[in-house]
C-alpha cells in the first residue's frame, strides 16, 4: 500500500476567525499556527501548504502573565553598527497593536520558504471588526 500525499490543489481550504480578547498571547499564536500548517486535518503533509486562512480579532486585548507586558522585549538591528534598538511589549502595543500577534505566530511557523508563505495566509486586527465577510469565514473556539 502506498502513502498518500496530497497534491497542492486537493486541499480545501477555510478560514477560521479566532477572537483573542482575554486569552494569552502565546495561546492564540499556537491555536493561529496549528490552524495555518493544518495540523487539524487528516491528509496533514509536513512539506505542503495544507492549512486554512486565520483571521484573528481583538489582538490589542490579548493578556500577557505576570510582568511580562512590561519585561518583555522586543530586537531589532538596522545592520549598522550600534543599530541595535530593543522595544517593550507595553510600546509595541501602543505603536503597533497587531505586530507583537505576529511576532508571536511568525516564530510558531517554519522558518523557511514555507512558513513565509503561511504567515501571509494570517490577518490580524486590533479591534473586533475585520473586512473578511466575503469568505463567510467560521467561528473558532480558543480552548479546543
Amino acid at each position: 500500500m502506498k502513502t498518500y500525499v496530497p497534491k497542492q490543489g486537493e486541499v480545501e481550504k477555510k478560514w477560521h476567525v479566532i477572537d483573542a480578547e482575554g486569552h494569552s498571547l502565546g495561546r492564540v499564536a499556537v491555536e493561529a499556527a496549528k490552524l495555518l500548517r493544518g495540523k487539524h486535518k487528516p491528509q496533514y503533509t509536513p512539506f505542503l501548504d495544507c492549512g486554512d486562512h486565520v483571521i484573528i480579532v481583538n489582538s490589542k486585548a490579548a493578556k500577557m502573565t505576570g510582568n511580562k507586558a512590561r519585561d518583555k522585549k522586543y530586537y531589532h538591528h538596522s545592520g549598522y553598527m550600534g543599530g541595535l534598538s530593543e522595544i517593550t511589549y507595553e510600546e509595541l502595543l501602543r505603536k503597533h497593536p497587531t505586530r507583537a500577534m505576529m511576532f508571536a505566530v511568525r516564530g510558531m511557523l517554519p522558518h523557511n520558504r514555507l512558513g513565509r508563505k503561511l504567515a501571509r495566509h494570517v490577518r490580524i486586527y486590533a479591534g473586533p471588526d475585520h473586512p473578511h465577510e466575503a469568505q463567510m469565514p467560521q467561528e473558532y473556539p480558543m480552548g479546543k
